[in-house]
């Protein structure tokens, strides 16, 4: 039996070390001579501000340099801001009103809740185009498109995942989410995608820990569950480790995990080994497949995670702009959603019948989708 170790892989601290150093809240670059002087761009250059969520996790950070990639292959002034943390929706506000002050021409942001609407239809009733990237607002229509993961179908990936590594075993579930103070789509998508792939049976899709708290599942060999509890991380590892911690308290044979996306588990990881549980005892999941989670799954402390693709999300939203800017052409979405598909890819070591999956090996060639 495995014990836990307190490993940390070289590219978690690297993620760490470029967080560090990007904990500007709002900051303007650019291919232009003038890159970043908060002015209304000169001449023809197209202005556009990415708004993220938080500068402290890392998919936000790739989702940075993607752009500004982008912006200077095509002479876009680019302005970056983020929330103080995940869910500040006050200092992406501020950010959105800042933008319509440039006279910007485009918006990409990662909604940190519906508060931000408003702003948002303030700027677009301003003429500037708004892409949503990662998060789909809710309405859809709230944006002029999203360039997004399928979070629900990566959540299913994990969970059709779990049930076959069960093979029948009773799971007891502890379910680490995003919010529980707001319901946004990247949440309860991943959180219901997971239970639906495990084959419980769901009650309202937009509201997280509403399902039958013990029942069946019935994806791979089906056996019996107890859902534990649902506790909000805010996407962080402090959050993940204390959101563990209180889980743990309510039933100490928590046998499977779900977190909301990698920095999250790690803290998880963390709470199980200070608690002395076996890693070969507990199923870890999660979402993102950024270059430090691929690392985790390879040295064992996650066990499988969806992958998706920050670096392309953020790509295709500055091209749409200039795109738009320059010919008038308008991005659609993908047939059947409501938004973009930039696509997602099951990533673990260890393969099960049923479920298709890429390796480490594979994954950590096209982490983030940066080339």
């Amino acid at each position: 039996m495995r014990k836990l170790t307190t490993r940390t892989s070289r590219a978690v601290l690297t993620a760490v070390s470029v967080s560090a150093g990007l904990a500007l809240t709002l900051t303007g670059c650019s291919g232009s001579a003038n890159s970043g002087s908060g002015d209304e761009p000169a001449g023809d250059t197209i202005g556009v501000s990415l708004i993220v969520k938080t500068n402290s996790n890392p998919f936000f950070i790739a989702m940075q340099d993607g752009a500004k990639d982008a912006a200077e292959k095509d002479g876009v002034s680019l302005t970056l801001a983020a929330g103080k943390e995940d869910g500040d929706e006050d200092t992406q506000i501020q950010a959105i009103e800042a933008a319509i002050s440039k006279g910007d021409k485009g918006i990409l942001i990662t909604p940190n809740g519906p508060a931000v609407l408003d702003a948002i239809e303030k700027a677009r009733d301003a003429g500037i185009f708004v892409i949503a990237l990662d998060t789909v607002p809710d309405p859809a229509d709230a944006v002029d498109i999203t360039f997004a993961t399928d979070n629900f179908l990566a959540g299913q990936y994990v969970g059709q995942w779990t049930a076959a590594k069960l093979d029948g075993a009773e799971a007891v579930i502890g379910m680490i989410d995003l919010f529980d103070d707001k319901a946004v789509s990247v949440d309860y998508n991943r959180d219901q995608g997971f239970l639906e792939g495990l084959g419980i049976d769901l009650g309202d899709d937009k509201i997280n820990g509403d399902e039958e708290a013990s029942g069946s599942y019935t994806g791979g060999a089906g056996g019996s569950y107890e859902i534990v509890g649902n506790e909000a991380s805010q996407g962080a590892e402090d959050g993940g480790r204390t959101a563990m911690e209180n889980l743990l308290a309510k039933n100490p044979d928590i046998n499977v995990v779900y977190t909301i996306n990698e920095p999250a588990a790690y803290g998880a990881y963390q709470a199980l080994e200070a608690a002395g549980k076996s890693k070969d005892d507990v199923i870890i999941v999660s979402i993102d497949g950024g270059c430090a989670g691929v690392g985790q799954v390879e040295e064992g402390i996650i066990d499988a995670t969806s992958q998706q693709y920050p670096v392309k999300m953020a790509e295709l939203g500055v091209k749409a702009i200039v795109d738009l800017v320059k010919d008038g052409e308008k991005p659609e979405p993908t047939e059947g959603l409501d938004f973009f598909n930039t696509g997602v890819e099951l990533v673990t070591d260890q393969p099960v019948d049923g479920v298709t999956s890429i390796d480490t090996a594979e994954a950590s060639g096209i982490c983030w989708g940066g080339e």
